[in-house]
C-alpha cells in the first residue's frame, strides 16, 4: 500500500477515539487453539513451531487488586502461521525450549508491552531476548498516533478487539472459552499487525 494512502487513514492524522473504534466489528482470532499444559504434549508442539519465522507474542498475569501484591506470569501465548499455542507456566512451568524460541534471532516475536512482558517472563529463568518488535514503538516511528494493541487492531486492521476477559484469574488450573479466545485474539494480533506494517513499509 502506498505511504500517501496509508497516511489517509484515522490514526495517521490524529488518534483514533474510543468511540470510532467500538464502531468497528468485532473480531478476534477464528482459528485453531492449542492449550499447552501438559509436558508431554511440549515436544510435538515445538515441533510444529520449527520452521517460523514470525510469532505474535503474549502473556497474561493474573491482575492484582490489592497494594504490594504481584504475581508471576500465567500464559505465554505465541502466534504462527498455522495456530495460536497458549503455554499455561502454573503447570508446565517455564520449557527451555521456549526461551530458546526467545533468545533465537531468527525468529520476530511482535507484540505490544514486551519490555514488561520479559522482564516478568526473567524472573522465573533468566535469558537473553532477542527479534523482540515493540509495535508500540514502530507504531510511534511511522507516524501512527495510537500505540497500543486496540488502537493498532483499529486502525490497520479495520477491527475492535474485545478486553472483555483482561482482569481475569489468568492463572486457573483450567481456563475457560472465553479466556482462551481472548488471549489467542492478543498473540494473533500482534502477528497480523507487525505482517500488516512488514508489507506496507512502517517498520
Amino acid at each position: 500500500m502506498p505511504d500517501s494512502m496509508v497516511k489517509e487513514k484515522k490514526g495517521f492524522s490524529r488518534k483514533m477515539m474510543a468511540e470510532e473504534i467500538n464502531l468497528l466489528p468485532l473480531g478476534g482470532y477464528a482459528g485453531e487453539i492449542v492449550v499447552v499444559n501438559k509436558k508431554d504434549e511440549l515436544e510435538a508442539v515445538f515441533v510444529e513451531l520449527d520452521g517460523e519465522t514470525v510469532l505474535g507474542f503474549d502473556t497474561e498475569t493474573r491482575p492484582s487488586f490489592h497494594k504490594g501484591e504481584d504475581h508471576k506470569p500465567a500464559l505465554i501465548q505465541l502466534a504462527s502461521s498455522k495456530k495460536v499455542y497458549i503455554f499455561q507456566l502454573r503447570r508446565i512451568f517455564f520449557p527451555a525450549k521456549l526461551k530458546k524460541i526467545l533468545e533465537n534471532p531468527d525468529i520476530v516475536k511482535a507484540g505490544v508491552a514486551l519490555e514488561y512482558d520479559i522482564c516478568k517472563l526473567k524472573n522465573l529463568r533468566p535469558f537473553q531476548e532477542a527479534s523482540m518488535v515493540e509495535l508500540s514503538k514502530a507504531a510511534a516511528q511511522a507516524g501512527i498516533q495510537n500505540h497500543g494493541l486496540r488502537g493498532l487492531a483499529a486502525i490497520l486492521l479495520g477491527i475492535r478487539i474485545s478486553k472483555g476477559a483482561s482482569t481475569s484469574n489468568w492463572a486457573a488450573h483450567n481456563l475457560t472459552p472465553a479466556q482462551i479466545r481472548y488471549a489467542a485474539t492478543d498473540a494473533w494480533v500482534g502477528r497480523e499487525i507487525y505482517l500488516y506494517m512488514a508489507a506496507g513499509g512502517l517498520l
